[in-house]
């Protein structure tokens, strides 16, 4: 069995967010997706395993767009994890070739496709419980100083 670790929120070892309201992973935002992400190591890939619930519906008994992006946008972002780095999404492309189902056993998986300087660039993947391709992505992320950019959100003497 491949050898996976618990990713936690936007945590990473530069600073810690006093509350992760983050919409798709925060758990201390009870309007938010609540998403969990595994590094599987062996693979360099974070994968997280839903079913979706009937609240995010787009067309009937399937997910909205909106948050089938939401899905990839955490995947990739997740990779970042891999290097220590948080890094902000600037661009992201989807390719939709499937409905994605709610209710029903999902699989997405994001990995790292290339990194110079600053700039990360990932992908993800949507998968139904056989395996096949419901949507994918690719996308662009800066690496930031959380230090500078989330001051004002950071605990005090930081």
């Amino acid at each position: 069995m491949a050898k996976t670790k618990h990713l936690a929120g936007h945590n990473t070892k530069h600073a810690s967010m006093p509350k992760n309201e983050c919409f798709g992973c925060g758990k201390d935002n009870p309007k938010g997706m609540r998403l969990k992400f595994y590094i599987d190591e062996e693979r360099q890939r974070c994968v997280g395993r839903f079913r979706l619930p009937k609240r995010y519906q787009g067309p009937p008994g399937h997910a909205h767009g909106g948050v089938i992006a939401t899905l990839l946008d955490e995947a990739m972002g997740k990779v970042n994890k891999l290097r220590h780095v948080i890094a902000l999404t600037k661009t992201m492309e989807i390719e939709y070739m499937r409905p994605v189902p709610l209710r029903k056993p999902i699989v997405v998986e994001g990995y790292e496709v290339r990194v110079r300087g600053r700039k990360h660039t990932n992908a993800a993947e949507i998968r139904n419980a056989k395996g096949a391709l419901l949507a994918r992505s690719t996308g662009l992320f800066i690496a930031i100083d959380p230090m500078k950019l989330f001051a004002k959100h950071l605990p005090k003497g930081h």
